[in-house]
């Protein structure tokens, strides 16, 4: 979701990557429509696993659980400083003139203790109602970590 919603915003290159998918899959049918609520569509979308050339190349890796935090941590340790949940991010990226990966790295990502209120919870098969809610949410925060991004 966040992927397909940063990606209509522009001003970055986005590559959207699982932590345990089964590679190839389309986009659920709900999840499709929750998108489509906000005006977003990803036709082409396919489900990829997170491989080490993206942990290498990407500059920040953004997560909605800490799960994958975790599950970054440990099969892709070296992009530990660059990984964490979009909520950790909207809320403490720092807005300063330093790059991007200045600011990623002035927050301690690798050693961070993950909180439970970082999660934005999966709703993965429930009801379309509660899946448009969730990708609302997404939408919002991706709002929010675009402009710190950019500040």
């Amino acid at each position: 979701m966040a992927g397909a919603v940063l990606s209509h915003i522009g001003g970055a290159r986005v590559v959207t990557a699982g932590t345990m998918v089964i590679e190839g899959l389309p986009m659920s049918w709900r999840t499709r429509r929750a998108l489509e609520e906000l005006g977003v569509t990803e036709p082409a979308h396919r489900s990829r696993q997170l491989s080490d050339a993206d942990a290498r190349d990407a500059d920040l890796i953004v997560c909605f659980e800490t799960f994958h935090v975790e599950y970054v941590r440990r099969t892709h340790p070296e992009a530990a400083m660059k990984t964490a949940t979009i909520r950790r991010l909207v809320r403490d990226l720092p807005s300063t003139s330093a790059s991007l990966g200045e600011r990623v790295g002035a927050l301690g990502l690798a050693d961070l203790e993950l909180e439970e209120w970082e999660n934005v919870e999966d709703p993965a098969g429930g009801e379309l109602e509660v899946i448009v809610a969730c990708a609302q949410e997404v939408a919002a925060l991706v709002d929010k970590l675009a402009a710190a991004v950019r500040s």
